[in-house]
């Protein structure tokens, strides 16, 4: 059985490939025919359509009619395949670098890691309101799986569950992971306002930033008090004691 497993793992990683080839391709060119594709790549055209219809269902890319400049000739235009906003999403836009130059500079012109500390704070607080109305809409007991489901409509592919004597907020994906790697200060940032939202110390066991597979925060089961009103946290996320912060501890 081992080696039909083998060479089905096998087929896949190399379709997986191709489609980035094929994505990659209508990136660096614009959007693209069939053929052009199969020109550029060295594919038959069946091949690359094969691929182009995963990625569409993947919504990776999407097809459209060709734009015809001048005089259209007769027929239909040729239908071409553009990445689509999630598509490009999934290549590297420099985004990251440019935030993270961002903080740089910050830090080197006004004021040090304290500056970066205090915009990591303002930047969570402006959506602590959202959180906020989330877990005051539950029950107490219902108030981590809120803030998980809140967390997910902002990108963070949030969950909550059970843990021995408390909960475990889970975090599987981080829009600023790359950026946190080198300022901290936005984990930290983040960690400390869950404890306000929570009303009760909480602890940050692993984030992705700091090379772990999922942002893990415990809460004690005596996290069910009231929550602090967002107007407040700009104003003490900073009193937030050392043991919130959002380096993995190890």
């Amino acid at each position: 059985m081992g080696a039909p497993q083998e060479e089905l793992a096998a087929g896949m990683r190399s379709d997986r490939s191709t489609r980035n080839r094929v994505a990659r391709s209508i990136l660096d060119h614009g959007p693209s025919t069939v053929a052009e594709l199969a020109g550029r790549l060295g594919l038959t055209q069946a091949a690359v359509r094969r691929h182009l219809d995963a990625l569409v269902v993947d919504d990776v890319v999407e097809a459209r009619e060709q734009r015809v400049y001048g005089t259209r000739t007769r027929g239909r235009p040729a239908k071409v395949f553009a990445l689509t906003d999630c598509g490009r999403d999934a290549f590297d836009q420099s985004y990251d670098k440019l935030a993270a130059d961002a903080l740089r500079w910050i830090a080197e012109h006004e004021g040090g890691e304290a500056a970066v500390a205090a915009f990591a704070r303002a930047r969570i607080a402006a959506q602590a309101g959202a959180y906020r109305e989330a877990i005051e809409a539950v029950s107490p007991e219902q108030r981590t799986e809120a803030l998980a489901k809140a967390l997910s409509a902002d990108g963070y592919a949030a969950t909550a569950r059970s843990a021995p004597v408390g909960e475990q907020l889970c975090q599987h994906h981080c829009p600023v992971a790359h950026v946190a790697e080198q300022f901290p200060q936005l984990c930290e940032a983040e960690t400390e306002v869950f404890s306000q939202l929570l009303g009760t110390h909480v602890q940050r066991l692993a984030t992705i930033a700091h090379g772990d597979g999922v942002c893990t925060t415990f809460i004690p089961k005596a996290a069910h008090q009231t929550p602090r009103r967002a107007s407040k946290i700009s104003e003490t996320t900073h009193n937030a004691s050392a043991s919130t912060a959002g380096r993995n501890p190890a």
